[in-house]
């Protein structure tokens, strides 16, 4: 009888065990509140939760675990196993990835954001540049372009520009400088705030932001045309902890990004649907800039911009010209 008793013993402890060796659980930093940008994580999360049967969880923390300029660190030291950043808080760290965020791309819709992102993260420069940190890339966060609000008298012309302080990063904020303005690279949390109390006159961002950062709130105006280009948010995995995951829990998070991606991109579609009578029901003035000054902006700001990024990738040992032809290229195929 005990023998059969420690038979029975051993053989809980073991299923135990094996109970506990099949279970993932990851943690995820993001930033902000739940809102369109981050949809594809929490939909990434629940697919690979339903697939494996509740085995690997993703526990997604908004701010929780990391101040969103400081993500990429949390990665490479293992803090966490996911998290979201954009290129431009910290260009330094992952040049490669900065030719998304280069002004006046041409990308016209979030298909093509997708697109252009993916292509560059499967180029073998990009998966070099991230490993330093630790980083795989995964997926993009694909946004529309920037547009600038503003409050006062609104800016119509490049030459009302100047001396203008906006809150812009990366690529976004060389393309202002180039026409005068004044960039300020604010976190988007603190957007707001810097609005309000002047630090910046305007501020780019996507239409999401614009809502869940409240800066809408404070707009009497709007650009509707300026589309100088995007910012590019990646998100990454910790390279052991994805080495680390079985077979199963792998396949499932590889094969689930493109249905993330999917739903994003409809979600965000409803709320770029709702834009219009937003900007109605706050009571904010559409501007448009004419046709020749949305040239002369791209003359100062596109080529002149590329070029020394290129310049800069290169003297860096960045293949920035192939990787700026790789924007191009996937940008024709799509169309």
């Amino acid at each position: 009888m005990k023998s059969t008793l420690a038979k029975f013993a051993v053989a809980a402890v073991t299923l135990s065990f094996a109970t506990e060796a099949m279970s993932e659980e990851w943690n995820v930093s993001v930033w902000g509140k739940r809102r369109a940008f981050t949809e594809h994580v929490e939909k990434l999360a629940e697919l690979v939760s339903a697939k494996t049967n509740g085995e690997f969880t993703m526990n997604v923390s908004y701010g929780g675990l990391s101040k969103n300029t400081e993500n990429l660190d949390g990665i490479s030291i293992g803090a966490f196993e996911m998290a979201q950043f954009c290129a431009g808080y910290h260009r330094d760290k992952n040049p490669s990835i900065t030719v998304l965020e280069l002004p006046f791309l041409g990308v016209n819709s979030l298909e093509e954001e997708v697109a252009v992102s993916h292509a560059v993260y499967a180029h073998p420069a990009a998966a070099k540049d991230l490993a330093r940190w630790n980083a795989k890339l995964l997926m993009t966060s694909p946004m529309p372009q920037y547009n600038l609000v503003g409050t006062g008298e609104p800016i119509e012309t490049l030459e009302g520009m100047k001396g203008m302080r906006v809150r812009a990063t990366g690529g976004l904020g060389e393309a202002f400088k180039a026409v005068g303005a004044v960039p300020t690279s604010v976190t988007s949390s603190e957007a707001y705030n810097a609005m309000e109390s002047g630090v910046v006159d305007t501020v780019a961002f996507a239409q999401h932001a614009h809502l869940s950062f409240r800066t809408i709130d404070q707009a009497t105006w709007w650009t509707e045309n300026l589309n100088p280009g995007t910012v590019n948010c990646p998100v990454v995995v910790n390279i052991d902890a994805y080495e680390g995951l079985s077979d199963a829990h792998r396949d499932a998070l590889d094969s689930s990004i493109d249905e993330a991606i999917a739903f994003y991109l409809e979600n965000y579609g409803t709320l770029l649907d709702r834009w219009e009578g937003i900007l109605a029901e706050k009571n904010v003035k559409k501007v448009n800039f004419s046709d020749e000054q949305l040239a002369s902006f791209r003359a100062l700001a596109a080529d002149p911009i590329r070029q020394a990024w290129i310049e800069d990738m290169t003297a860096q040992g960045i293949p920035g010209q192939e990787l700026f032809d790789l924007v191009m290229k996937t940008l024709n195929d799509m169309r």
